[in-house]
């Protein structure tokens, strides 16, 4: 695997070496070594699926709040879709900017999303399959949400929205202060 750096502290995209032959390809998903040997400490403790019948849906940006934080492993297993990671987290370098990549089923790139990080996607092509794993179990009471077209962080989604649930609809915008997110916003946009 070949892991390059993103725009977001400690996210990192992730592009197989796949072996191919006349039967097709292998490649791996993931290897506690090999993200170890990357500074990720990542284990994934649950394996979620998500499936968008129609190009442009789009769905995030979701994050879990402490005590429940979590990374994510994301890959697209159909399809193609625009992955994104945006940085929440105070003490970064990088906080409240984001970085897009696409995911196909083609190029078996993957997005490795670190804790305090909200992520969101877009459909690119119609039914598209995503699989993404995370680093702790669901926590209902700790997820939490920033509404896509937040122009606090004003992310370019490359297609127009087809298709949203209400609830990512609805999140409500992030309030500035003096050019920063206001300190009462920050993990609870």
């Amino acid at each position: 695997m070949r892991f390059t750096e993103t725009s977001v502290r400690d996210a990192m995209v992730i592009d197989p070496t796949p072996h191919a032959d006349a039967r097709g390809r292998f490649m791996r998903a993931w290897c506690l070594r090999e993200f170890a040997e990357h500074g990720m400490a990542f284990t994934p403790v649950q394996a979620n699926m998500g499936f968008s019948t129609k190009r442009g849906t789009l769905r995030g940006l979701h994050y879990q709040e402490a005590p429940a934080l979590e990374a994510k492993l994301v890959r697209c297993t159909r399809g193609a879709m625009f992955d994104v990671v945006l940085d929440l987290r105070p003490d970064s370098p990088s906080y409240g900017s984001w970085h897009g990549v696409e995911l196909s089923d083609e190029n078996g790139r993957m997005l490795y999303l670190p804790e305090g990080c909200a992520h969101g996607y877009q459909t690119l092509r119609p039914d598209t399959e995503m699989h993404y794993m995370t680093s702790a179990f669901y926590a209902p009471a700790s997820a939490k949400g920033v509404r896509f077209d937040d122009p606090a962080f004003d992310i370019a989604w490359p297609l127009p929205v087809s298709e949203i649930s209400e609830q990512d609809r609805n999140w409500p915008l992030t309030r500035r202060c003096s050019g920063d997110v206001a300190p009462e916003q920050r993990l609870s946009a």
